[in-house]
């Protein structure tokens, strides 16, 4: 049993605005278009608790890996690296430094 099973799941989290966020606030099943704040909203929503990475990747079709790169986009560059430009940006400065 994982250290995540111990504790019942939290039915809300309190945001950094001292907003309520539940489950039901998050975007729908069906979204397509990720947006900086849908995005945000998933990896926040995950951070508290509320989701897990598995459960993001079965109800949006979300690899593990694109939830942790979500993840890593915030904790790098706050909310702005999750634009789906910039990421582009990056990943090609990276090849550049790399070829070099």
């Amino acid at each position: 049993m994982g250290a995540a099973s111990r504790w019942p799941k939290p039915r809300y989290i309190v945001r950094s605005d001292r907003t309520v966020f539940t489950v039901a606030d998050l975007p729908p099943a069906e979204t397509r278009r990720w947006t900086m704040r849908r995005k945000a909203e998933i990896v926040e929503a995950g951070r508290g608790g509320l989701i897990t990475a598995e459960e993001a990747g079965a109800r949006y079709t979300l690899t593990a890996a694109e939830f942790h790169s979500w993840q890593r986009a915030i904790e790098r560059s706050g909310r702005p690296g999750l634009n789906a430009k910039r990421a582009h940006d990056d990943r090609r400065a990276a090849a550049a430094r790399a070829k070099f």
